[in-house]
């Protein structure tokens, strides 16, 4: 009875492990790991946004008005010097030499003058673009970073100063940005096409 037992004993234990050369299974192998999310990664055309948006046009708009302006006054002082230069020439002959002397001085100091506030209105003008153009930078700036965060980018680089090389139309957010720009503003682009703006 006791031999039939470790009989019974020993088969059960051979059934189980697969008989006595049965080898331990192999672990499964390795599940390949899965693919890592493409990088989201987008770019802007800033000279587009400050050409298209409203904003940007606006400013463009402004300095234009300031630069006419200027023109003007820079068109009556060169009206002015010729309407004394004619005098001088046609004229001149006549006049005693302490007119002519003093109307010369007249000249050439006018004429300095028109040289200096040509120049100064040069820089004035030179200012106020940079000055608009920072303004309409720094709001495009909060804007590209709420959309960054929004849309779950990486990274949004700016297309345009030689650092990227080549980039696919589809990662081009500048029409996103320039509707987001004109919402803030409060008003309508009228350069931005109205086409949905791209999932990443």
């Amino acid at each position: 009875m006791k031999r039939f037992t470790v009989s019974l004993v020993m088969a059960i234990a051979l059934t189980s492990t697969g008989g006595a050369h049965a080898q331990t299974p192999s672990p499964p192998p390795p599940q390949p790991s899965a693919a890592p999310a493409a990088t989201r990664i987008a770019y802007i055309d800033v000279q587009r946004v400050l050409a298209r948006s409203a904003a940007g046009v606006a400013a463009r708009e402004a300095l234009e008005r300031e630069k006419a302006a200027m023109q003007k006054e820079m068109d009556n002082k060169r009206t002015e010097l010729e309407k004394l230069r004619d005098e001088l020439e046609k004229k001149g002959a006549l006049m005693t030499a302490d007119a002519r002397r003093d109307k010369q001085d007249t000249f050439e100091r006018k004429r300095r003058d028109a040289a200096r506030l040509a120049d100064d209105f040069g820089k004035e003008l030179e200012k106020k673009e940079a000055e608009l153009l920072q303004r309409v930078l720094r709001e495009v700036g909060g804007i590209i970073e709420r959309v960054g965060r929004e849309r779950g980018y990486y990274l949004i680089l700016e297309r345009g100063r030689g650092s990227v090389l080549y980039a696919s139309a589809d990662a081009d957010i500048t029409d996103e940005i320039i509707r987001a720009y004109d919402q803030q503003s409060g008003t309508k682009g009228a350069g931005a096409p109205a086409t949905p703006p791209k999932k990443p």
